[in-house]
């Protein structure tokens, strides 16, 4: 019998099998929260979890409204401030991996969390930044996690809040960033990063979808490998977790 599972649970479990043992991880709002403690709890136990406002590898009693509820930050190892996590770890080049949710990305994966519409003309203000263009910019690398649709898949996007590889190439590195983005996680897909062109290529389809679903739901056309595989479903453990551990009032799956 086929494993029942969800399309977020498929993405949070995309996500955690980026993160390896070891790694500090500085984790956004969303679905990277359930990846990382899915993480934690199962191939990467000695991983260390930041949230931007001063907690440090928590072990939540449930995963509360928010990163500010003190529900999230129970029994964390540190309980500090904006200051410590972004300035005396983030910016030190200390922060393996950023795993960041957003509005909008582009083929060089440039993320917007800031507003929609034109910012010259009718747009709507969404939540900002944060602390997601210093995990963007500083973190070693950044995988990013975002629903499938034309409409957050886009040639341009309304605003740069955290920068990927911006125009492609070494711009980034011209601008005096490191890293980049190394994984977009849809409910579709998974998409790297060509080495060179820095450009979205698609890795793998999640079963149940074929190329044309994927292609025909984005804004812009990837680079598409010559053989792409499946992505591998979720195991009955990972699915039990996620249900009834780590997100059980499915807060962030839904």
């Amino acid at each position: 019998m086929e494993l029942d599972y969800t399309p977020s649970e498929l993405m949070a479990v995309a996500g955690a099998r980026e993160l390896q043992d070891r790694e500090v991880v500085a984790v956004g709002l969303g679905l990277p929260v359930v990846a990382s403690f899915l993480a934690k709890q199962t191939h990467a136990p000695n991983m260390t979890i930041l949230f931007e406002l001063g907690v440090i590898d928590p072990e939540p009693v449930d995963c509360g409204v928010g990163l500010a509820d003190p529900r999230v930050w129970h029994r964390a190892t540190v309980l500090s401030s904006f200051v410590d996590i972004l300035g005396a770890i983030l910016h030190k080049g200390l922060v393996d991996v950023g795993f960041l949710g957003g509005l909008e990305t582009d083929p060089y994966g440039n993320l917007n969390t800031t507003l929609l519409g034109d910012p010259r003309a009718t747009f709507r203000h969404m939540v900002g930044s944060g602390g997601a263009n210093d995990i963007a910019s500083c973190a070693r690398r950044t995988i990013i996690i975002m629903r499938h649709e034309a409409r957050k898949l886009k040639p341009a996007i309304s605003f740069v809040t955290s920068p990927g590889y911006l125009a492609g190439g070494d711009s980034r590195e011209r601008a005096g960033l490191h890293g980049g983005p190394s994984r977009v996680i849809t409910d579709k897909a998974i998409f790297g990063f060509h080495p060179e062109t820095r450009q979205m290529t698609v890795l793998s389809i999640h079963p149940g979808n074929t190329l044309d679903d994927v292609l025909g739901t984005m804004g812009f056309a990837p680079a598409v490998l010559q053989h792409v595989p499946y992505t591998q479903p979720p195991t009955r453990e990972q699915v039990r977790l996620i249900r009834e551990v780590i997100d059980p009032q499915g807060m962030y799956m839904g």
